[in-house]
């Protein structure tokens, strides 16, 4: 997940130093950061339902907290 974070700031902040890049291709770049950050988060999200009791103490969180982040939608933060 961290990867594609610094990966996706990096591509954002390249877009954002670059003035002559045509609209199309900063809201395509744009997109896709979007897209991948939602993909990150669906699938850290069905790793973490899947946790047993003691995994998710090991991670300090209880097994509500981890119920209540698995089920939000993948566009929420």
């Amino acid at each position: 997940m961290t990867q594609a974070v610094i990966l996706t700031r990096d591509a954002l902040a390249v877009l954002n130093s670059s003035r002559s890049l045509p609209l199309l291709a900063v809201m395509s770049v744009k997109f896709a950061a979007a897209v991948t950050e939602w993909a990150t988060r669906h699938r850290t999200r069905l790793a973490l339902e899947s946790l047993e009791a003691w995994q998710l103490t090991d991670v300090g969180l209880t097994p509500d907290a981890a119920r209540a982040e698995a089920q939000k939608v993948f566009w929420r933060a």
